[in-house]
């Protein structure tokens, strides 16, 4: 069994908060995509050798059930993503600030992980891949 291809984006990632739009944005920095998957609020980037570097979620707020200030105050997160026989799964955590005070991003309960999977539509097949981005900070 091929181990799957590693990107470690320690230190490239970041994320950006369209308030008017209510649009969170994450991606790993000096990477450009190739093309992008679109299902239900999520859009998955993928690069130029087939990683997992970007995601944009629609109505963040309404996904996470949070008001959206709490989206301008986003303090830190994680990011990894796979895509696996063809699969892409992606793994999202971010804390954001409400008047000193750290709130986990889609979710209150504490150390929540929002998880989704959904397998790539079309004919290209992707080689199995892992991206791992720990400790994002605004």
């Amino acid at each position: 069994m091929e181990k799957p291809r590693h990107l470690d984006g320690t230190g490239k990632g970041e994320f950006l908060y369209d308030y008017k739009y209510d649009i969170l944005t994450f991606k790993i920095k000096e990477r450009e995509y190739k093309m992008s998957f679109e299902f239900q609020n999520f859009v998955i980037d993928i690069d130029q050798e087939n990683f997992v570097t970007g995601i944009r979620i629609f109505d963040a707020s309404k996904v996470s059930g949070l008001e959206k200030h709490v989206f301008r105050n986003l303090f830190n997160g994680e990011f990894e993503a796979s895509i696996k026989d063809n699969v892409i799964s992606v793994r999202i955590k971010f804390v954001g600030k409400m008047r000193n005070k750290m709130l986990p991003i889609f979710t209150k309960e504490k150390d929540f992980i929002q998880q989704f999977t959904s397998p790539i539509q079309g004919k290209q097949k992707f080689v199995d891949s892992e991206v791992v981005v720990p400790k994002i900070t605004a």
